[in-house]
């Protein structure tokens, strides 16, 4: 679903009401477990955390205007999805999360290769998000990227 949103707060503001606290929830680990320098905002319609031009000045190649996505959190239709470039990008830490997902629900890992779905929201594992989040700070990511950019 499409929200016309401007920060996070009014995003939230406009998702259904049974979502309100976990978005938030969700919000709040991000923003207190990701390392210094990401920035939190609207991105792609979605509330988005990511690498700032004034640190990385070149942006998103495919829309340099934009600054360097990371990570993002949304409310669809049928799930909240947390979208993490990092794994992506990182073979290792998609699979560190894989197998660590395992050690905190029982339920089926629904995930494309940067989206976690979850439909069942009384059961997003958020420690292990949290931990995910501490996983690449601002540099190994831009590292990552450029490396992955230039192949």
């Amino acid at each position: 679903m499409k929200y016309k949103a401007s920060t996070p707060e009014d995003y939230i503001a406009q998702i259904p009401e049974d979502r309100k606290a976990v978005m938030q929830k969700l919000r709040e680990i991000i923003i207190n477990n990701l390392p210094p320098g990401f920035e939190e905002g609207i991105s792609y319609g979605m509330i988005g955390y990511y690498v700032p031009h004034s640190t990385y000045p070149d942006g998103y190649h495919c829309t340099p205007e934009l600054p360097l996505p990371f990570m993002n959190i949304a409310s669809q239709k049928h799930s909240i999805n947390l979208y993490h470039s990092g794994m992506y990008a990182d073979k290792n830490l998609y699979n560190w999360f894989v197998s660590r997902y395992k050690k905190f629900t029982n339920r089926k890992l629904d995930m494309g290769k940067s989206c976690i779905r979850f439909k069942k929201i009384d059961e997003i594992p958020y420690d292990l998000i949290g931990d995910l989040c501490k996983k690449m700070t601002v540099n190994q990511w831009i590292e990552l990227y450029e490396k992955n950019i230039n192949k």
